[in-house]
């Protein structure tokens, strides 16, 4: 290697116009700089993003989030661009963003494309199931230039999902369970969300964990046939689910657990794979240990 060096020391740099030697001297030394600076100005299009995006220090660097990031208090008083599947492009562009970062949940690809067609950089957080969520910190925490809370608050996570509290320790399973997402059509949770895996690590059945896709439409007969011990329903941003899951509930009202009163009305922490995943969890272990007793 010192062979070539001098090589190219005594023999090829001397034929080296001054001007292009420090052209490429300037570029190399600009590719350095510019291109691994951590970006300014942020857009979230996700709430899970944004909210991780505070938990890691990044809230001044956030120029705007979509109308339904509302956690911590302070994302709702950023500048708005429109839901996670219909944003705007001409408010994600008005808000001159350095990177916007989306997800492979609920963003769509098509709108990542056309960012890329204007020349906005956009990262991808990937993450979707506990197992995957504290790497996926890590990473947005290199690329947004705060490794240093990243790595910690991925290790905090990494640490409490495996706490009794958190984490069935008995084989045997417990009951089984549907968890509604929405409820015209009635949409359930499937395999390969983050809800999936909060029933499995509290070692509950999911009744549609065995469907091809992880949010599937169910029927009324779907559900009286796999007659789940309890009814799980997941709020919506400004809807009364508790009001509107009446028609269904009489539907199913010959069921043990709408007879019973097992039917329970969780927050969204557990749609939003994010720093108070845990608090997901917790918040489902409670009622599902209603269940049991």
């Amino acid at each position: 290697m010192e062979k070539k060096n001098n090589f190219f020391i005594y023999f090829i740099l001397p034929y080296f116009p001054l001007s292009l030697f420090l052209l490429i001297l300037f570029l190399f030394l600009l590719s350095g700089t510019a291109f691994s600076a951590p970006p300014e100005r942020i857009v979230s299009l996700a709430p899970s993003v944004t909210e991780i995006l505070y938990a890691i220090g990044l809230e001044d660097k956030i120029a705007a989030v979509t109308n339904f990031c509302d956690y911590p208090p302070q994302a709702k008083e950023k500048p708005k661009i429109g839901g996670m599947s219909n944003p705007s492009l001409e408010a994600v562009v008005s808000a001159k963003p350095d990177i916007v970062v989306m997800t492979t949940d609920g963003n769509p690809k098509e709108f990542e494309e056309r960012l890329k067609q204007l020349g906005i950089r956009t990262y991808v957080f990937k993450a979707r199931q506990f197992a995957e969520l504290p790497q996926g910190i890590r990473e947005i925490g290199i690329t947004l230039g705060a490794k240093e809370k990243a790595y910690k608050l991925a290790e905090e996570i990494e640490t409490k999902l495996q706490k009794p509290e958190v984490r069935s320790q008995k084989p045997e399973v417990k009951g089984k369970a549907l968890f509604i997402v929405w409820l015209e059509p009635l949409i359930v949770a499937g395999p390969g969300t983050a809800i999936d895996d909060a029933l499995q690590l509290l070692g509950w059945e999911n009744i549609a964990s065995d469907s091809g896709i992880k949010y599937p439409k169910y029927s009324i007969e779907e559900v009286i046939h796999r007659s789940p011990d309890v009814i799980l329903i997941g709020k919506s941003m400004g809807i009364d689910m508790k009001e509107i899951s009446k028609g269904l509930l009489k539907k199913l009202d010959m069921l043990e657990a709408v007879k019973k009163g097992r039917v329970y009305y969780t927050g969204d922490v557990l749609y939003r794979l994010g720093p108070r995943i845990i608090e997901g969890i917790e918040e489902m272990a409670g009622y599902l240990n209603k269940t049991q007793k």
